[in-house]
């Protein structure tokens, strides 16, 4: 069966916002949101393991991302309250009464503060369960550092080759992915800049969210506030999500209630790539318990 995949833009909290719709337009709807520096097409192979089995997967790109707008004003939208903002604009504009939430890195801050209601308080009824990879709600300062120095200095290349090789170095971590998802991640990561070199598909500014806002990612209170099940994937290498922290989660929030998951994930760093089929499989079966 031929998986249709739609490419669609909304207008959210006043910003236009690209996603990718797949699946059946009546499935139960899961989001799939991306982390930092990428985009929503990193999520093409959950979406289509997903949609396979009836689901339909709404893949965004985050405010500064891909083809969604670039924030007018960085100092203020790009941040994850803004981000709630637009969540619940998309979840608006596309009448999403209630969803599954899979967040890779960033996109499982933005489902985190989504789900505890803090930022965004109609959208605490509308997360049926949440999936986060490879994020927790403190993270590792050195890791935070290193982001901060790759992210807003991107590089820029002759290329789109070149620029691909960039990616397979950056993005080791990720775990395996084949030639023709590196390539695919490469295409759609990729702008071309008024000199005719080609970059990442991001706006660098989007990196002052570490710097205007730096307490962003401390969420232990929206953490806190969670009411529902969360499976949690750590990379097995990760530098960003320590165990320290992971054994905290265990005892807080939705850890306490018996309501946290976690699996760890071999050969991947930070974040697996959710492309390989013990990975969709757990996403998946979870998906299905809660659901």
């Amino acid at each position: 069966m031929a998986i249709e995949s739609r490419s669609e833009y909304a207008v959210c909290a006043g910003r236009e916002i690209h996603y990718m719709d797949w699946g059946p337009a009546q499935g139960p709807v899961v989001i799939a949101w991306h982390g930092l520096a990428r985009t929503g097409r990193d999520m093409d192979e959950l979406a289509m393991h997903l949609a396979e089995r009836g689901y339909r997967v709404i893949c965004p790109d985050t405010l500064g991302r891909g083809y969604s707008q670039w924030s007018p004003d960085p100092h203020n939208e790009y941040c994850l309250a803004f981000y709630a903002r637009l969540a619940a604009g998309l979840f608006d504009a596309l009448g999403i009464q209630s969803a599954h939430w899979v967040g890779t890195s960033m996109g499982g801050a933005i489902g985190t503060v989504c789900a505890s209601g803090l930022y965004a308080p109609t959208m605490k009824q509308r997360i049926k369960s949440l999936v986060l990879n490879d994020n927790a709600p403190q993270l590792a300062q050195s890791a935070i550092e290193r982001i901060k120095a790759y992210a807003g200095n991107p590089p820029a290349f002759a290329t789109v080759r070149e620029l691909e090789a960039f990616f397979r170095q950056a993005y080791k971590p990720f775990g395996w992915l084949s030639d023709a998802q590196w390539r695919r991640l490469a295409e759609s990561s990729t702008r071309r800049l008024p000199d005719g070199r080609v970059t990442p598909h991001y706006d660098p500014a989007m990196v002052g969210q570490f710097f205007h806002h730096p307490d962003d990612y401390l969420i232990w209170q929206h953490y806190d506030a969670l009411t529902i099940p969360v499976l949690l994937l750590r990379g097995a290498d990760s530098d960003l999500v320590l165990p320290e922290t992971v054994d905290q989660m265990r005892s807080r929030g939705p850890g306490q209630h018996a309501q946290l998951q976690v699996l760890e994930v071999p050969g991947c760093g930070h974040a697996p790539a959710l492309n390989v089929a013990h990975q969709l499989d757990a996403v998946t079966e979870f998906i299905q318990r809660v659901g």
